[in-house]
């Protein structure tokens, strides 16, 4: 005669050894562990394997930017002086009507002017491309403060250029300066930036040229490492 067969106990009957559990690493594996130690291990894990690699905390990455920035604008100074030096020259000549001096360009048709606006954009665009370079091989990250730092030192150094290369130039007082050379001589204008976009063409080609790199080849973000057999599906019951 055959015994009943006796029916398998409700589940919230089981015994809690017939329930998965995560595969125990380190090396407490074998012995007792306090609860959630196994979550703590996990927790510690994915702050040091994602968070470690993400570079120096806000406050070093602002102090760089503004040193960054700093030493970015005072590279206007020699900006400056090249544009002073390779800028052309506008012709001007004096000339005395009803007793009063008046200046007039010598060629109304020259386009020396505008030479002097795209030699500064040119010199610029330079600039720009070499701070940026620069940057990105001393730091080799990217991170919003340095870009920022790098794009505001851009524009403070255009601005010393351009009123350092005024100040290089011929003074700004073309009257007297045509009674000084006398009526019919011809002199060179004051040095003036007409199309003042010339100024954003530094921090714009710091700006894209680094993000640029930054993209192409700086470091990328590590993948996150879990623990194996740490998303395994609970054996058949």
């Amino acid at each position: 005669m055959t015994a009943p067969l006796t029916p398998p106990p409700p589940p919230h009957e089981r015994s809690a050894q017939d329930a998965w559990q995560p595969p125990a690493a380190g090396p407490g594996a074998n012995g007792p562990q306090a609860p959630g130690s196994q979550h703590a291990e996990y927790a510690e894990g994915a702050g040091h394997g994602w968070y470690g690699q993400d570079g120096p905390g806000m406050k070093t990455e602002v102090r760089e930017a503004a040193v960054i920035s700093l030493a970015v604008a005072l590279g206007g100074v020699l900006l400056g002086a090249l544009w002073w030096w390779l800028a052309p020259h506008v012709p001007l000549v004096g000339d005395v009507v009803e007793g009063n001096w008046v200046v007039y360009l010598k060629d109304t048709e020259g386009e020396q002017a505008v030479g002097v606006d795209g030699t500064f954009t040119l010199l610029g665009l330079g600039f720009g491309v070499v701070s940026a370079l620069v940057v990105f091989l001393l730091r080799r990250r990217g991170g919003v403060p340095l870009v920022v730092g790098l794009a505001v030192g851009g524009l403070l150094g255009s601005l010393l250029a351009w009123r350092l290369g005024v100040w290089l130039g011929p003074a700004e007082d073309v009257i007297a300066r045509a009674r000084d050379v006398g009526r019919g001589v011809t002199f060179s204008a004051p040095l003036k930036l007409g199309a003042k976009g010339a100024l954003l063409a530094w921090p714009l080609a710091a700006l894209v040229l680094h993000l640029g790199l930054t993209g192409l080849f700086g470091p990328r973000d590590p993948e996150p490492e879990f623990p194996e057999g740490a998303y395994e599906a609970p054996p058949a019951a």
